[in-house]
């Protein structure tokens, strides 16, 4: 077990000393004429709020998995802003939107290190905020990806399996993805496909992960067994930082304090609203109760379904695509307790179907059918099809070859007792006898052996 961890820590060291010997581009730091200062503060802002968003999910997820689980929960979300931080800098926003390579990835040794990242503007993408602002800016992105498709295998991950399919999910399936869509040399881009702040790029990925990931985990163990929340106020509270850090989501996506990011704001804010009544209403018009938990979800599903038209729809347009999805999202999630596929959190049906019908739902309004331009549509609905067979069959190759290297899924004894304490030896308020644990020890011991 000792190994993987030598091997992560050793990568780790590497990067630390490369990073020593890597030379600074001289004046990158120098004030620069065209940087907007009132641009700078509001990503700035924004930037914090977008980075808020990942605890946020953190709690969300923990509070609906079990009590033994929820410390595991949360940090497989808080361990992305180590993992993916590093990452990204490294060389994760050189294959974002370093030099364009065919129009499918960027140069990986274009900001190398961040080498040529800092106060001066860039044409292509920043021209009114330090590229380094813009950089920090999309790899808050880059973090929450990755932390949405935990909720799909929560309850039965290897920690340290998780760690390896995080990174190669953002260097072979995020990074691509993000190159296409939002580099100006991407080739969806140049189609002509509109994702103003990822329901592409983030949602639909990885959601569509999130499904490969159930199907090639299996299962958890005690189907049928009690799964009751751990804490609903969780939850809330996990939905009400999401709902906050979305305003920098998609307001910060306009890269400008202007109308756009005003407009992205207020439909935000619509479509939150209108999807947690209607998530809400559409549950008790099927015969059950109201619930905390159905609003939260609902007003989440909200927020997915505009992300990728926030700056460009009308008010009134954002309203009823927040009510579309939802409905759609909140049919996929009761018909998902039908199939054998364990998506534990529902992140398919939620994030995964509500990006997807938010995009092709952004073909219908933004220059789309409403307009008469059918091709438009035509190119949102081709880009959700390319965007959702490439993730699917390239993450399925991923977690084959994480488990090849690290076995993906814990004992069934691990899984018994929790992942709170089979994978970090903490527990979120509950005791277990000595004799109980020290059985549990002895035999998670000659397991890993």
């Amino acid at each position: 077990m000792k190994k993987r961890w030598i091997i992560m820590m050793t990568i780790l060291v590497i990067f630390c000393v490369i990073g020593v010997f890597t030379p600074e581009t001289a004046g990158i730091w120098e004030p620069d004429a065209k940087v907007n200062y009132t641009d700078v503060t509001w990503i700035l802002t924004a930037t914090i709020f977008v980075l808020m968003m990942t605890p946020g999910l953190s709690f969300f997820y923990g509070g609906m998995v079990r009590q033994k689980n929820v410390i595991s929960t949360i940090l497989q979300s808080f361990i992305a802003m180590g993992v993916i931080s590093v990452l990204w800098v490294v060389f994760g926003f050189s294959l974002a939107f370093g030099n364009d390579i065919g129009g499918f990835v960027g140069n990986p040794a274009t900001f190398f290190m961040f080498n040529g990242v800092g106060a001066k503007t860039n044409a292509l993408l920043s021209p009114t905020i330090p590229l380094a602002l813009y950089a920090l800016f999309q790899m808050k992105f880059a973090i929450i990806t990755p932390s949405l498709i935990t909720g799909s295998f929560a309850e039965r991950v290897r920690f340290s399996a998780y760690m390896v399919f995080m990174i190669l999910f953002c260097i072979f399936v995020y990074c691509p993805l993000a190159h296409w869509t939002w580099h100006p040399d991407g080739f969806l881009r140049q189609l002509g496909v509109v994702d103003f702040a990822g329901g592409i790029v983030v949602h639909a990925s990885s959601g569509v992960a999130a499904f490969t990931g159930a199907i090639f985990l299996g299962r958890r163990c005690d189907r049928g067994g009690d799964r009751t929340p751990a804490n609903i106020a969780l939850v809330i509270l996990g939905a009400s930082m999401l709902w906050l850090g979305w305003f920098g989501f998609n307001a910060g996506s306009s890269l400008a304090a202007n109308g756009v990011a005003v407009k992205a704001f207020l439909n935000t804010n619509t479509a939150s609203a209108t999807a947690m009544l209607a998530w809400v209403f559409f549950d008790s018009l099927r015969g059950r109760k109201p619930s905390a938990m159905g609003a939260a979800i609902g007003a989440v599903v909200g927020m997915v379904a505009i992300t990728p038209s926030a700056g460009y729809v009308t008010v009134g347009q954002s309203m009823f695509i927040a009510l579309i999805t939802t409905i759609v999202c909140n049919v996929a999630v009761h018909w998902k307790n039908y199939n054998s596929v364990d998506d534990a959190l529902d992140v398919f049906p939620t994030h995964g179907v509500g990006g997807i019908t938010g995009t092709i739902l952004t073909g219908v309004f933004v220059n789309g059918l409403v307009a008469g331009n059918i091709h438009v549509f035509l190119i949102h609905l081709l880009a959700v099809v390319i965007v959702c067979v490439y993730t699917f069959v390239v993450t399925y190759a991923l977690y084959w070859i994480t488990d090849r290297m690290i076995p993906m899924r814990v004992s069934v004894k691990s899984e018994h007792i929790g992942l709170d304490i089979s994978q970090h030896d903490e527990s979120y308020g509950i005791r277990f006898g000595e004799r109980e644990l020290a059985e549990y020890l002895d035999v998670e011991k000659t397991e890993e052996k």
